[in-house]
């Protein structure tokens, strides 16, 4: 199909992004924040790069679903895009958990889509775009729609090839020579390889296109059946492969970068996950093209001055090599070596940061040694610090150590002191980071919103 064909789909397709989760495997990391508003590659948060791929495709009516401590992410899409012109039904809308439905919070990733039926009712498309806001990845939505439309088919899931050792974490399926899918399981113990290729399953990437009367009326009747998880990936998409009715959508078909002949595709739900798929970033060709003018990742950038490397004497060189250093960093008389430096951080003399991720609003001291070590924001490194070299004694320390040995280091680890707003309130460092994105502090929902991008429901 043409572009004008794809346009035809696109400008009749809504979309809806799945971004309450809490992601408990990246541990510290999202204590204070949302899975889909983790910090990414220098200057971005990993739900830019589903946003991107709905605007880049032409879809351009959006709602993000959020719920788990969500106010950065909020604060992130408001600020970041709102350049989406309503005046010709083009938007972003954010749509925090709401009780529509009684005195509950959304249960599933089903119930929250039901609970905000009414934002489908009122766009009237024809089709909509269920997807997750935790995964990177460049997929050019509008092909997955022209090949549903094609198979007659009233669902379709878009797969790819895992390895198996990795697949227990995802929905596996199989599929026949028609495309149909014919099994579904969600996060089973012993995954099933697929044929012909004994080391990989084909596992679901939680981008799903329905047809929207279909969709409301599966939504509805998963809704009354009070045996359902109200989970799509355990409830919705098994019960209508049992009826033959999805159409499974073959990722290569649509991907923006290929990884090695593979379509990159990365689920950074874990620490070693996170970190590898930075890292990965500073390599001389890396497999995921940030640099791509024909698919940008799109974001809300702080206006700040140019990076800074300073001194070149003799004894103290500011340098970094096979490393991304964001805008507002000063690296004075120090070494940065295949890390990823998130904007406003300052390196002082002697240190040495390998092998690493270092989050905005950072300062570290002089004779700072890190390797293969994350720094959350706001954290102040005191002089000759060194971390990463040894796990026993980072844990003895209080900071988390991964089972590949990242370490993490945040401002509680530290004892880092309190903080106060722009009111002079006592704040912990938690509410700080709301706070500074214009918030007032306050309770937020902690087990509620990991029903959301694939979070076990919460007791509720």
């Amino acid at each position: 199909m043409n572009k004008v064909g794809h346009h035809r789909l696109t400008e009749r397709t809504y979309a809806v992004v799945l971004a309450g989760g809490r992601g408990r495997r990246l541990c510290e990391l999202t204590d204070f924040r949302s899975k889909p508003a983790l910090p990414f590659a220098g200057n971005l948060k990993i739900i830019d790069f589903t946003l991107s791929n709905c605007v880049n495709s032409g879809i351009r009516r959006i709602a993000v679903l959020t719920q788990y401590k969500a106010q950065s992410l909020i604060r992130h899409v408001e600020r970041g895009w709102s350049f989406l012109s309503p005046v010709v039904g083009e938007y972003v809308d954010v749509v925090p958990a709401q009780q529509q439905q009684g005195e509950r919070w959304y249960t599933g990733t089903a119930n929250a889509v039901w609970q905000n039926q009414g934002l489908m009712r009122e766009a009237r498309p024809d089709f909509v775009l269920i997807l997750g806001g935790d995964h990177v990845y460049k997929m050019d939505y509008s092909v997955m729609l022209a090949e549903h439309e094609a198979s007659g088919r009233p669902v379709s899931v878009a797969c790819q090839a895992v390895p198996l050792e990795q697949a227990s974490a995802f929905g596996i399926m199989s599929v026949d020579t028609d495309g149909r899918v014919i099994t579904f399981e969600e996060k089973p113990e012993k995954p099933v390889p697929m044929p012909g290729r004994e080391t990989h399953a084909l596992a679901s990437m939680g981008v799903y296109v329905f047809d929207t009367q279909f969709l409301l009326e599966q939504l509805a009747a998963d809704s009354a059946d009070v045996n359902s998880s109200h989970d799509f990936g355990k409830d919705i998409i098994p019960a209508l492969v049992a009826l033959g009715l999805v159409h499974a959508h073959q990722f290569i078909n649509s991907c923006i970068n290929m990884a090695d002949c593979e379509p990159y595709w990365r689920d950074v739900g874990t620490i070693d996950a996170y970190w590898e798929a930075n890292m990965d970033l500073t390599k001389v060709v890396p497999t995921l093209n940030l640099y791509d003018d024909d698919w940008p990742i799109l974001t809300r950038l702080p206006q700040l001055p140019p990076a800074k490397f300073v001194f070149d004497d003799s004894d103290r060189h500011g340098t970094a090599s096979d490393s991304l250093v964001s805008s507002g960093c000063i690296i004075s008389g120090a070494t940065v070596k295949r890390s990823i430096i998130f904007p406003k951080v300052r390196v002082e003399d002697g240190s040495v940061i390998e092998d690493s991720i270092v989050m905005a609003d950072v300062s570290i001291g002089r004779n700072v040694s890190l390797r293969k070590v994350i720094v959350e924001k706001h954290t102040n490194l005191p002089d000759g610090l060194q971390a990463g070299f040894d796990a026993k004694a980072d844990r003895e320390r209080g900071f988390s150590v991964s089972p590949q040995g990242v370490t993490v280091i945040t401002p509680e680890a530290l004892g880092q002191p309190i903080h106060f707003d722009a009111h002079g309130r006592v704040l912990r460092r938690g509410d700080r980071a709301n706070a500074t994105d214009g918030a007032a502090p306050g309770p937020q929902g902690s087990k509620q919103g990991e029903a959301l991008a694939g979070e076990a429901p919460a007791a509720v």
